[in-house]
């Protein structure tokens, strides 16, 4: 068969372009409802930040997670919140939000490395009784709730004020331009936008509508 996998290819790729849209939309509308309700972002993501650490405790002391990943997972949640001391505005250059990015990062490889070994590993040295290893439901779900969870909704919520240049509709009646705070994922999508219409007029796919 030669069309058949074909098909199958393009299918392949326009679902996925369609899924990432889709996800970048739902990005952009938390983005613009986190803005307008910051209060509740704030208290929820604290309270998220909380739970989760309250979830890795119980993990060390009832299923016997190791003491010392259990305490860095901790450490980095106790850095994301202090994350919220200026919520929602955040610089880039701060070294907290550095700290937080570098850990988001550390965390996920040395859980990966653990989990990893411990599906591997038959052995009596192994960090799990091979009769009970985790699955891949249960591997999954903890990455996503207790690694990327609150780094992505910090991601999402969090204000870059520092990267939006002064707009006309931000002029004061003064005449003074003052800084219009926006989220950072939407500063992540409108720079996307702006650069993939750059190069559409460049490679002269986008033209400009004439009047007549």
């Amino acid at each position: 068969m030669w069309i058949l996998p074909l098909v199958g290819y393009i299918g392949l790729a326009l679902g996925f372009g369609f899924l990432t849209l889709a996800i970048a939309s739902g990005l952009y509308y938390l983005s613009e409802l986190v803005e307008e309700h910051t209060v509740i972002a704030k208290r929820l993501l604290t309270r998220m930040i909380y739970g989760i650490i309250g979830i890795q405790v119980l993990l060390c002391l009832v299923d016997g997670f190791p003491l010392k990943l259990s305490l860095l997972s901790i450490f980095s949640h106790v850095v994301y919140l202090g994350n919220m001391r200026k919520f929602p505005v955040v610089k880039l250059s701060d070294p907290l939000f550095i700290a937080s990015c570098v850990l988001v990062l550390f965390n996920h490889y040395m859980w990966f490395n653990h989990f990893s070994f411990a599906s591997l590993a038959r052995a009596p040295t192994s960090r799990y009784d091979p009769t009970i290893l985790p699955t891949f439901t249960e591997i999954a779900s903890y990455f996503g709730l207790c690694v990327w969870l609150v780094p992505f909704s910090l991601f999402v919520s969090l204000s870059a004020s520092d990267n939006v240049l002064p707009t006309m509709g931000s002029e004061t009646p003064g005449g003074a331009a003052t800084q219009k705070r926006q989220g950072m994922i939407k500063v992540v999508i409108d720079t996307i936008q702006e650069t993939i219409g750059e190069v559409s007029r460049k490679l002269g796919w986008h033209r400009p509508e004439r009047d007549f």
